[in-house]
């Protein structure tokens, strides 16, 4: 033990020496163990930083921002960001704030298209599809009416680049991106046409996809068709909804005002016939899926459907160069020409395109698939008829296609369905521009198949339908004859259809009245160039000049009862109305129904005045060329004249709105229009004679002044001096006189210190100068006139309840004021008084009846009356003081 004590104790002072490696410590339970000595302290102090303002607020303090605060410039650099997402939110930031503030596009539109512009070729579909939306809904309809041509060029570049990217989907979407710049921006077709279709061909010729992702070919090929729509061709435009849609313009760039060896008409003409054997070819890439698939899905059929009428356009492209300043009869004869036209397009098209029409289901399980079906087979008919003229099919194609199209215009190859009816309805249209070159070179059995079929659609769809205008347009082509074209004769069966189209057009002029003005417009149209065509020698004079019984109710009708019902010429437009009046010109012998009919027309207050004019300038030269009989012209004159109701009644309206309504100048006008006809018919006695007792019979019927003044006003203009009225009508009209010049003292008042305006003189002038005129050339009717006046002034005297010619007041005050005003009146006109000097004796006498009537002690007379046949005595005394004998004194 003791030894081992000291050999402890011992090491203990060896490792004392050496020092000691850890150091335990002893710890007590339940105590907090100190930190170690290399520990570091994680307790944060912090104190709060108050700042007056934000500066990075304070920077964009009255810029636009977007939803998310963002400007413009920040938007634009995260266009450019890696995230796609960033990127997507930039393009949807953009589009909230051009929405917000429109200017910023319109200001900073160049910048705006070179940044986004980075991103057509973007690697993510989202971000390419968002670019695609804001383009489309955003930029381009805001910078539409700017010009465009830079703004254009700015993008091309990067679609084009897009357009050879190695994946499909970017380069199927850069195709969509073009579209899109054409439908704003139609010219940029013309300009990069040849890369655009060299792109399409390249891409097309990858069939590799076409199973795969129709959805993207599909909108590819919609391009495709766009821009192909805007090459020009002899496509004749049947609906005139169509004509209004964005993008439909013929761009004139190329239109064939150059030789065919330019270089820019032999380039595009070039890259047409490489395309069209690649379209050929992919349409038949889709025959196998067509015909094992139970159904043809929509997918499909709008890819075979652009295919067609891709081709349908580059046929009429073709054909459009190959008509340029040739007829159509030396097309038949010398071909097409082969700068345009390839024959290995036309046996291509024959051998894989005809050579399987028509297209059917392999399974009737659908009826949309038949009407599927339906369009695909006729847009292959539409171009066959294309090409049929200028190559020469087999006889049995062309039977087919004739059996066909028959079908087609029965209605027999498309569904019964409400939708089958509308399907059949918008595409048989392609078909209607055919058929007059049709006719004309078929065989006789099939010509009476199809003018039975097409008659068919003509008599049963709806007036206001495109169709109808179709038909219409149709019908024009085969009963106006061209230059190469003659009128059939009666053996022919086409000269029997003619008729029955002839005589249903005044009848569809009046069911579409006035609600469809532009079918309304097309019927007119063609009325009148059937009028300019039926000559003495044309078939067809006989049934043109029956339309006259047809189309009075156009213009208007008139019941037992007198009632006029006007028709919808009324409320057509300028331009209808136009093409009607000349078409009256053309009737050899314009009837007085239908001139009584226009005549009532002439007469509503709602027809403009420049029309009523327009309609007397055109029955003058219709009655100059010998079309209108005199007699018929003479009374349409003098329905207008007698019956023209002038507003408001009284010359000077008490209230302003009835002189904003005033008609009298029109009517004026009318008045001298009407004097200037029938003043250059030739023969003025010869009228004259006529047209005298037509006048007396008008004014026996007491019509208003105006309408009576301008009936007299025609007297005139076919008088002279000295007069040619005869006994019976100076004697007729002296008793119809001394009453017009009460009624003109009545509602002209004599002038007055307010009443000595000049306007005023010259309205008193007006209705009395065809009177004077009448004095100057028969002193006899003056005399009988004035005798008149004194036997009015005795009657009135004897009897208080006399009955004159004239309803104003029947008080002798009043009449003797009338009379004496009338004779103050023709006093103030030079020619007037001398007339009247001559005349002394019966205005003395008439003074000596106003004096005796003032001085006698009738109980009847008033103080009142007494005073008023006073001042008129006074004032004839005046002026009868100056005719060369003198008066008695009173």
């Amino acid at each position: 033990m003791a030894r081992s004590k000291a050999a402890s104790k011992k090491q203990q002072k060896q490792q004392q020496k050496r020092g000691v490696d850890f150091k335990k410590i002893k710890r007590k339970l339940g105590r907090k163990l100190p930190p170690p000595k290399n520990a570091t302290n994680t307790e944060v102090k912090s104190k709060a930083i108050v700042l007056p303002e934000q500066s990075v607020a304070s920077e964009k303090a009255g810029l636009a921002v977007s939803k998310k605060g963002l400007t413009l410039k920040e938007l634009l650099q995260q266009t450019s960001h890696h995230n796609s997402k960033v990127r997507r939110d930039a393009l949807m930031g953009l589009k909230d704030l051009f929405q917000k503030y429109p200017a910023e596009l319109r200001l900073h539109r160049y910048a705006v298209i070179e940044k986004l512009r980075e991103r057509i070729g973007d690697d993510d579909k989202v971000v390419r599809e968002t670019l695609y939306q804001l383009l489309k809904t955003v930029v381009f309809p805001g910078c539409k009416e700017d010009n465009q041509g830079p703004f254009v060029s700015l993008m091309v570049a990067y679609i084009f680049n897009a357009m050879t990217h190695l994946a499909v989907d970017v380069r199927l979407m850069a195709f969509k991106f073009f579209d899109l710049v054409v439908q704003y921006y139609p010219p940029s077709f013309s300009l990069y046409a040849d890369k655009v279709l060299q792109n399409y061909e390249d891409i097309l010729r990858k069939n590799q996809f076409y199973l795969e992702d129709k959805a993207k070919l599909r909108s590819a090929l919609a391009g495709l068709v766009r821009c192909l729509s805007l090459l020009p061709c002899n496509k004749r435009k049947v609906d005139s909804s169509e004509e209004n849609m964005a993008g439909q313009k013929i761009l004139h760039a190329f239109e064939l005002d150059m030789p065919a060896e330019s270089s820019g008409f032999s380039s595009i003409t070039k890259k047409l016939k490489d395309l069209v054997p690649v379209l050929v070819n992919c349409f038949q890439d889709f025959f196998p899926s067509v015909h094992h698939m139970p159904l043809l899905d929509a997918q499909s059929f709008d890819c075979m459907h652009s295919i067609l009428q891709s081709i349908d356009f580059v046929v009429g492209f073709f054909g459009y160069g190959i008509h340029q300043g040739k007829p159509a009869s030396q097309l038949s004869y010398e071909g097409p020409d082969e700068a345009i036209w390839d024959h290995t397009i036309s046996s291509l098209l024959l051998k894989k395109l005809f050579g399987v029409f028509p297209l059917n289901p392999t399974n009737h399980l659908s009826e949309k698939v038949d009407d599927r079906f339906f369009i695909l087979n006729i847009v292959i008919t539409e171009i066959f008829l294309r090409c049929s003229e200028w190559i020469c099919p087999p006889g049995f194609l062309l039977e087919k296609f004739l059996q066909y199209i028959e079908n087609a215009l029965l209605g027999s190859t498309c569904s019964g369905s409400r939708s089958g009816k509308a399907v059949w309805e918008k595409h048989i249209l392609l078909l209607l521009p055919f058929i007059p070159k049709l006719v004309l070179q078929v065989a006789s059995d099939w010509k009476s198949c199809l003018l039975q079929a097409f008659t068919k659609i003509f008599e049963g769809c709806n007036p206001q339908s495109s169709l109808k205008l179709a038909c219409l347009s149709a019908i024009e082509e085969m009963l106006i004859p061209g230059d190469d074209m003659v009128y059939p004769d009666a053996s022919d069966p086409l000269f029997e259809y003619q008729i029955t189209w002839i005589r249903a057009l005044p009848q569809l002029l009046i069911l579409l009245g006035d609600k469809h003005p532009s079918s309304s417009q097309v019927v007119l149209h063609l009325l009148l160039r059937l009028g300019q065509c039926a000559n003495s020698s044309s078939p067809f004079s006989w049934e043109y000049e029956n339309m006259q019984c047809s189309l009075d109710k156009f213009y208007s009708s008139c019941v037992d009862r007198g009632d006029v019902y006007y028709g919808p010429f009324i409320r057509l437009s300028w331009d209808s109305q136009e093409l009607a009046i000349c078409g009256l010109y053309y009737f050899s012998n314009l009837g007085p129904f239908l001139l009584k009919s226009i005549a009532f027309c002439c007469l509503c207050s709602e027809l403009e005045p420049l029309v009523l004019f327009r309609i007397i300038e055109v029955l003058h030269s219709a009655f100059s060329a010998g079309h209108i009989q005199i007699a018929d012209y003479i009374s349409f004159f003098m329905t207008l004249l007698s019956r023209f109701k002038v507003l408001p009644e009284n010359i000077y309206p008490d209230v302003e709105s009835d002189a904003k309504i005033s008609n009298r100048g029109t009517f004026k006008l009318l008045t001298n229009t009407v004097c200037s006809c029938l003043s250059r018919i030739g023969g003025d006695s010869l009228v004259f004679q006529i047209l005298e007792q037509v006048i007396f019979d008008q004014l026996l019927l007491k019509p208003p002044l105006d309408n009576a003044c301008a009936l007299l006003r025609v007297l005139v203009v076919l008088d002279c001096k000295p007069t040619r009225l005869s006994e019976q009508g100076v004697i007729a009209l002296s008793k119809y006189l001394s009453g017009y010049l009460f009624e003109v003292v009545h509602c002209v008042p004599e002038d007055d210190e307010e009443n000595s305006l000049p306007t005023h003189q010259q309205t008193c002038c007006y209705y009395m100068l065809p009177c004077f005129f009448l004095f100057d050339r028969s002193p006899k009717l003056l005399k009988l006139v004035l005798n008149l006046m004194g036997s009015l002034i005795t009657e009135s005297s004897s009897s208080s309840s006399s009955h004159s010619c004239t309803q104003y007041g029947n008080d002798n005050s009043n009449q003797i004021n009338a009379v004496v005003s009338a004779l103050l009146l023709m006093h103030k006109d030079t020619k007037v008084r001398k007339i009247i000097s001559s005349f002394k004796e019966e205005v003395v006498h008439i003074l000596q009846i106003i004096h005796s009537l003032q001085s006698s002690d009738s109980e009847n007379m008033n103080f009142e009356e007494r005073h008023k046949i006073q001042c008129a005595y006074s004032r004839l005394k005046l002026v009868t003081c100056m005719l060369p004998n003198e008066v008695p004194a009173s």
